[in-house]
């Protein structure tokens, strides 16, 4: 295979489980924490502008309905994709530590041998596997190639895995009922779907296709503390000590393995750090204007950092109307490292886009900052 030059996402596809949960009956699914129902509930759920969302939980049963590899075989299924040559899925909760969660996907999707890899991180770690599968597509080390993001979120969420910290912090809890509302309010944010794209070296013969002008990726790790973890918790220093360095009777005692945030520093530095700079870089490098964006599709965690962010765009020259912004947040919830393939494979499906459309497309990770930008154009199939 030779270098082609070219990139098109030929193909969108998106999988949620069951039936939506509306913001009411959350903790029926997720269950309550030390018998009491959560005091962050409502106000997280009035800030984050969430009405509804998907867990791959049976309502009934408590049980499991999909693994995260079963829910992204069944997105990459809607493609159609047949035969491939590079199989590249994020998620930032893999349903085990080994294997690879791509290899199992791998397995359940039942195709021939393939070139596989995952990608690890938080919400980056869908656009990551993107960038993997479109450099491959690119420089014709690849003919067919599919990306995917997928997040079962919710089994971390159960209020089980909250429940032996809860006991083991009797005393503290009396004045404050919250585990800590750097762990609580993640419950009200997060949930489960997965999404993927299947790339080609020249746009489908029919219709439209997006070409990927160009993926930046970059981590202000260099510059910033952890603000989201799991499998870990902060050091009496601040630092992140592993799970590993933990008796194995403290990991329920801290819920360690559950996902925490510092809510104060992210307030303070997201937009900065995860789309000013990124901003700021691509309009040097690549010429990047608000003028050149017709669709902006943001990955927000909540609509509460909707303002902050149109502020922010205003105040560095790249104002782009409300209009032009394309988001399914509030029916969908926030699926992490799914967020971007299930955003746009509805913007893709909705006959909304015409040839010549430009898009841009933004996804945040608050786990240490880093911050993503996407650049596609409408192709019809003459290109």
């Amino acid at each position: 295979m030779t270098s082609r030059g070219s990139a098109y996402i030929t193909g969108t596809s998106s999988f949620l489980p069951n039936a939506p949960v509306a913001n009411d009956d959350i903790e029926q699914v997720l269950g309550v924490i030390g018998g009491k129902p959560s005091r962050a509930r409502r106000i997280v759920l009035r800030n984050n502008g969430i009405r509804s969302r998907h867990y791959a939980i049976d309502p009934v049963s408590g049980e499991f309905t999909h693994s995260n590899a079963q829910l992204t075989a069944e997105a990459i299924r809607g493609l159609e994709a047949g035969g491939i040559d590079v199989l590249a899925c994020g998620t930032s909760c893999p349903d085990q530590l080994m294997p690879s969660h791509a290899v199992m996907v791998h397995g359940e999707l039942a195709i021939p041998p393939c070139e596989v890899v995952s990608t690890a991180g938080i919400c980056a770690a869908g656009i990551g596997a993107l960038k993997y599968a479109y450099m491959t597509v690119l420089t014709g080390l690849a003919d067919k190639a599919v990306a995917s993001g997928s997040e079962r979120a919710s089994g971390g969420l159960l209020a089980r895995h909250y429940e032996p910290e809860s006991a083991h912090r009797v005393a503290e809890l009396e004045d404050n009922p919250e585990i800590a509302f750097e762990k609580d309010f993640l419950r009200w944010m997060l949930s489960d779907g997965a999404g993927a794209f299947l790339l080609q070296p020249a746009p489908r013969s029919e219709g439209l296709s997006l070409r990927i002008d160009w993926i930046d990726i970059q981590s202000q790790a260099d510059s910033m503390p952890v603000c989201m973890y799991a499998g870990g918790d902060e050091a009496d220093d601040g630092s992140l000590k592993g799970w590993q360095e933990y008796a194995a009777s403290q990991w329920g005692e801290r819920s360690i393995f559950s996902v925490k945030q510092d809510v104060r520093l992210l307030n303070e530095a997201i937009v900065e750090q995860t789309f000013g700079k990124p901003l700021a870089k691509a309009q040097a490098s690549r010429g990047l204007t608000a003028e050149a964006v017709d669709w902006f599709l943001p990955h927000m965690s909540s609509e509460y950092f909707r303002q902050p962010l149109a502020d922010y765009m205003t105040q560095a020259g790249f104002a782009l109307p409300q209009a032009k912004w394309f988001t399914n947040l509030q029916s969908k919830g926030n699926t992490g490292s799914a967020s971007i393939f299930i955003m746009l494979d509805e913007l893709f499906r909705s006959n909304r886009l015409k040839a010549g459309d430009r898009l841009l497309c933004f996804v945040p990770e608050s786990g240490r900052f880093t911050g993503s930008l996407m650049h596609l154009t409408a192709v019809d199939h003459a290109g």
